[in-house]
């Protein structure tokens, strides 16, 4: 075996920043698109392992439309939950390490305190049901090499995403409601992706143990206090962002109302948390100005 690794989904925001890191640490990567590797089909999965007989998958494609999962559950389920189970299984099959990322949708979202790694769940959504199935598979199938990686709230300068969105809005909008009932850890994406690229390391070497991590900057707050920080970066006047509920916002999933994560497995890991998430928004914010204006 190769010690290459296997980056699926490999057009969207987390995936560049994974590949970008694992260049930068002069690891030889494959980048699959959908094109190039569908998941959700077994003969398309074991055709990729025979040709590139990857020593570590990072699993970044996924069904990521939450609303849309409502009325097409089977569909997003192909997806999220049938796709890491045959990665798993040819994982299993020739040894690879399986990093599979996951979702704080697979809780109930109405905790007080941080979740742990080892919380019960509870998924309110289908797009979180879909999200508990594919971690289910990969824990059953690779008990010694699987890895769960939850997180939430991702933005990056590689995709579509909040602070990409609010840079826009605050151009055109004199003031901009945002729900202020909703609590979570924004968390940039190249942080992730560090992380992700650790955890990988220390599964070849031994030192990480495998199972759940929760890969989420430290800190909480929520989508106002988040906004009012972008528009303190953008150097506009933060009062332009207004407070309001969720129920001003009705949408087809619920969405949960807490989503803190926990962070302690790391330590197992010998890995640090991710920081606090205005530290990453901070040194972000050049890159997303950029993208997003060109």
């Amino acid at each position: 075996m190769t010690e290459a690794w296997l980056v699926t989904g490999a057009g969207g925001m987390l995936a560049q920043d994974v590949l970008a890191r694992l260049a930068e640490a002069g690891i030889p990567a494959v980048a699959a698109t959908r094109a190039e590797l569908d998941i959700t089909e077994p003969a398309s999965v074991r055709a990729a392992f025979a040709r590139h007989r990857p020593a570590v998958v990072v699993n970044c494609a996924a069904w990521t439309a939450v609303d849309d999962a409502e009325s097409r559950e089977d569909e997003a389920l192909r997806i999220n939950g049938d796709g890491p189970r045959h990665l798993a299984e040819a994982c299993a099959e020739t040894g690879a390490v399986l990093l599979q990322v996951s979702t704080d949708y697979v809780f109930t979202g109405d905790a007080e305190k941080p979740y742990p790694e080892d919380a019960p769940t509870g998924p309110r959504s289908a797009y979180g049901r879909t999200k508990l199935a594919g971690e289910q598979a990969v824990l059953a199938a690779l008990p010694e090499t699987g890895y769960v990686v939850r997180t939430a709230w991702l933005y990056g300068a590689g995709g579509g995403n909040f602070v990409r969105t609010m840079i826009k809005l605050e151009s055109v909008k004199d003031t901009l409601d945002v729900v202020d009932d909703q609590r979570g850890q924004p968390t940039w994406t190249v942080d992730l992706a560090d992380r992700l690229v650790r955890l990988g390391q220390g599964a070849l070497a031994g030192s990480a143990p495998a199972g759940v991590y929760h890969g989420t900057s430290g800190g909480e707050t929520t989508w106002f206090g988040f906004t009012r920080a972008i528009f303190e970066q953008l150097g506009a006047d933060p009062e332009r962002v207004r407070p309001t509920t969720s129920a001003a916002f009705v949408r087809p999933a619920p969405r949960p109302a807490y989503s803190v994560l926990g962070h302690d497995r790391w330590a197992a890991a010998g890995i640090e948390p991710i920081r606090d998430w205005r530290e990453a928004l901070t040194e972000a914010f050049t890159a997303l100005l950029a993208a997003e204006r060109g």
